[in-house]
C-alpha cells in the first residue's frame, strides 16, 4: 500500500516537473524552442508530455522543415493528430498535404512511419496510394516495355507509375515555398513531379524493406479499394478524434454563437468543479493559456482563484471553447497570430458576459466574476456575451429593412465615415466592433461592455436621424457631391432660413453667395480677439431645433433628448471647419458640411 502511494507521488511529481518544463520552453522565442527540448535530460519525455494541440502549434511555430528532430521524438498519436489537423479539406482528403507530411515522417523515422501506416492505418495508406499511384502486375511471359512508360519496380512483378496529381500542387507546394527559384509554371510542374517520383520510390522501397509480403499485399489491395467508403470512414474516425479535443463538426460547433439569456442559467445543469486538493489528471494545454494576455475582468478574476485544480479545469475548459470557435469559424490555424486572434475572441466575449452578469465596477467585482466562472461554463458565459453583440446586429438589420435611407436608394456612405464604419461592422454575418485603428486594426472582435455600449449608442443615433428624415418626407437631391446626412440636413436648414424660392428644388445645393450670407448669421458678434475662431450663437441653435420640430412634427424637447448630442457635435464641426476661415476663402471643392454648387454650375 505504501509502495503504491510512493509510486503515485512520484508520478504526480514527474507530471508537474514536465508541465513546468513545457511552460518554460513555450515561453522562449520559436527559434530557441527546438534546442531547449533537445538539450533536456529526457527530450522524448518532454515531447510526449505535450498535449496534441500544443504539439501542433509548436510544430507550426518552429516550422515544418525544421521540426524533423521533434517529429522523430513524437509519439504515433501526435503524428496522427498532425494528420487530423492538416490533411483534410472539409470532408475530402488533400493528397498533396498527405504527401508532404508522410515525407516529413519518413525523414524523421522511416521504420516507424512504415510500421504505423502498414499496420495501424492500413486503409488510410491504401486510399492514399490509390489516389497517388497506378499499379500494374507483370505476367510471367510479359515484356516490361509492354506495360507502358514511366514505370518503376522493386521486384520485377509489381510495376508502379506515379500519377500526375497536379490539381492542387500550386496551392500547397507554392505555399511551402518549394519553387521559389523556378521561372515558369511548366518548370515548377516538372520539379513537382520529380519530387513526387522520388518520394514514392523512397516510400515503397522502405515498405518493401520492412516486409516484402506486406508490400505486395498493400499494392494489390490499393489498386482495388472503394475510395468513397474508405474516405468516409477515415473522415468519421478523424472527427471522433477531433471531437475528443473539442473540435466538433461545424454544424454542431456553430451552436457556440447561439445567444443565451441570463434567465436560462437557472434552468441548466450545474457546472462540476473538481474539489480543491483533488488531482486534475487531464493534460492542460499551454498554448491557449499562453496568449490570454488581455487585462480585463475575465483574466483579473482568474487571479483571485487560488486552487490550482480549479484553475487547471478552467484553462482546459477555455481550450475546449477555443477549439469550438475554430471549428465554428472553419479556420485553419497556421501561426501564432491566427491562434492569438481566436484566444482574444473567446477572452473578449467571456469578459463581456462577466461584465454583464456582475453589473458592477470591474475592479471591485473580480470575486463575484470568479464565482460565476465556477458555477457557469465558459461556453454559457461566452454565449451571453456574444448574444449582446448579435442583438445589435438584429436591431440594425430590422431597422435597415424599413429605413428611410434604404427606401431612397442611398449608399452606406450617406452616414459619413464614422457611422459607415460602425454599420459596416454590425451588418457582417458575425458582427465586429469598429475600432478605427485605435488599437491598430479597422475592425476587431467586441471585447468589453464599453464596446457594446458605444456601438449601441451610435446605432441609436443613426436610427434617430433616419426617423427624423422619414418624418420630413423629403427626397434626397440629385448631386455628384459627397452626400451625407450632415450636409443634407444642414443644407435643408440653410435653404429654409434663407427662404429660397423654387419649391421643386428646395433640397438642391446652395449658391456660394447664399452660403456666405447664411454663415454670417450663425456667428456670435462679440469676440475678444480678432483671430479667435467664431462660435455659433445659441439663438441659431434654438432656431435649428425649432426648424427640425416644425419639419418633423416632433416635440422640440423629445428631439433634444434623443438627438441633441448629435446636433451639438454637428455645430462643433461647423465651428472647427468654418469658424476660422474667412468667407472670401470659401471654396465649394473643400466645403463638406454643406451642399454647394461649383462655380461652373452657377
Amino acid at each position: 500500500m505504501n509502495n503504491n502511494l510512493v509510486s503515485h507521488e512520484k508520478i504526480v511529481d514527474r507530471t508537474q516537473m514536465l508541465r513546468r518544463k513545457r511552460e518554460k520552453i513555450l515561453s522562449l522565442p520559436p527559434e530557441n524552442v527546438l534546442n531547449a527540448i533537445l538539450e533536456a535530460e529526457h527530450p522524448a519525455a518532454v515531447v510526449h508530455s505535450f498535449n496534441d494541440d500544443d504539439f501542433y502549434f509548436l510544430i507550426k511555430d518552429i516550422g515544418m522543415e525544421d521540426s524533423i528532430a521533434l517529429l522523430a521524438l513524437a509519439s504515433n498519436q501526435q503524428w496522427e493528430s498532425l494528420l487530423d489537423f492538416e490533411v483534410w479539406n472539409r470532408d475530402r482528403l488533400d493528397i498533396t498535404s498527405v504527401t508532404i507530411w508522410m515525407d516529413l515522417f519518413l525523414a524523421a523515422d522511416a521504420k516507424r512511419c512504415i510500421k504505423m501506416f502498414a499496420t495501424e492505418k492500413t486503409d488510410f495508406f491504401e486510399l492514399f496510394l490509390f489516389k497517388s499511384i497506378e499499379v500494374k502486375i507483370r505476367k510471367h511471359d510479359e515484356d516490361p516495355s509492354e506495360l507502358g512508360p514511366d514505370l518503376f519496380t522493386l521486384d520485377d512483378l509489381f510495376y508502379v507509375r506515379v500519377t500526375e496529381n497536379i490539381n492542387d500542387f500550386t496551392s500547397r507546394f507554392e505555399l511551402q515555398n518549394s519553387f521559389e527559384d523556378e521561372k515558369s509554371h511548366g518548370e515548377a510542374a516538372d520539379s513537382f513531379m520529380e519530387k513526387r517520383w522520388d518520394f514514392f520510390y523512397k516510400l515503397l522501397q522502405q515498405l518493401a524493406a520492412y516486409d516484402h509480403i506486406t508490400y505486395q499485399h498493400i499494392l494489390l489491395e490499393s489498386a482495388s479499394v472503394i475510395p468513397s467508403e474508405i474516405e468516409e470512414e477515415a473522415y468519421r474516425l478523424r472527427n471522433v478524434r477531433l471531437a475528443e479535443r473539442g473540435f466538433i463538426p461545424f454544424e454542431e460547433a456553430v451552436g457556440i454563437y447561439k445567444p443565451l439569456n441570463v434567465k436560462h442559467l437557472d434552468r441548466r445543469l450545474k457546472k462540476h468543479i473538481v474539489n480543491a486538493g483533488a488531482p486534475f489528471n487531464l493534460p492542460v494545454p499551454i498554448y491557449p493559456v499562453k496568449f490570454m494576455d488581455e487585462e480585463n475582468l475575465f483574466t483579473g478574476s482568474l487571479k483571485t482563484i487560488k486552487e490550482e485544480t480549479v484553475i487547471n479545469q478552467i484553462w482546459s475548459e477555455f481550450t475546449g471553447l477555443s477549439n469550438l470557435i475554430i471549428s465554428a469559424d472553419q479556420k485553419l490555424i497556421e501561426n501564432r497570430k491566427e491562434l492569438r486572434d481566436v484566444i482574444k475572441k473567446g477572452c473578449g466575449y467571456i469578459n463581456i458576459g462577466l461584465e454583464y452578469l456582475t453589473k458592477k465596477e470591474v475592479k471591485k467585482n473580480r470575486e463575484l466574476a470568479a464565482a460565476f466562472l465556477q458555477t457557469c461554463t465558459l461556453t454559457e458565459i461566452f454565449r451571453i456575451g456574444y448574444g449582446l453583440a448579435i442583438k445589435l446586429k438584429w436591431k440594425a438589420d430590422k431597422w435597415r429593412q424599413k429605413s428611410w435611407f434604404v427606401k431612397k436608394g442611398l449608399l452606406l456612405s450617406f452616414w459619413d465615415e464614422t457611422w459607415v464604419g460602425l454599420l459596416g461592422g454590425i451588418f457582417l454575418k458575425k458582427p465586429l466592433y469598429f475600432d478605427d485603428y485605435k488599437t491598430g486594426t479597422l475592425y476587431r472582435e467586441f471585447a468589453s461592455m464599453e464596446d457594446i455600449k458605444q456601438t449601441a449608442k451610435g446605432l441609436n443615433q443613426i436610427i434617430e436621424i433616419d426617423n427624423l428624415l422619414l418624418l420630413m418626407d423629403i427626397e434626397p437631391p440629385f448631386t455628384d457631391k459627397f452626400f451625407t446626412y450632415k450636409n443634407f440636413i444642414l443644407t435643408l436648414w440653410a435653404r429654409s432660413v434663407l427662404d429660397l424660392p423654387n419649391e421643386v428644388e428646395k433640397n438642391a445645393p446652395l449658391d456660394i453667395e447664399d452660403l456666405i450670407f447664411f454663415t454670417k448669421s450663425l456667428w456670435e458678434t462679440s469676440s475678444k480677439y480678432a483671430n479667435e475662431p467664431k462660435k455659433i450663437k445659441n439663438s441659431a441653435k434654438e432656431a435649428f431645433l425649432s426648424w427640425i420640430s416644425e419639419a418633423t412634427g416632433e416635440d422640440p424637447y423629445d428631439i433634444s433628448t434623443k438627438a441633441g448630442k448629435i446636433f451639438e457635435n454637428l455645430f462643433d464641426e461647423i465651428e472647427n471647419d468654418m469658424g476660422a476661415v474667412s468667407t472670401k476663402d470659401f471654396d465649394p471643392r473643400y466645403l463638406q458640411l454643406f451642399l454647394v454648387k461649383n462655380k461652373e454650375e452657377n
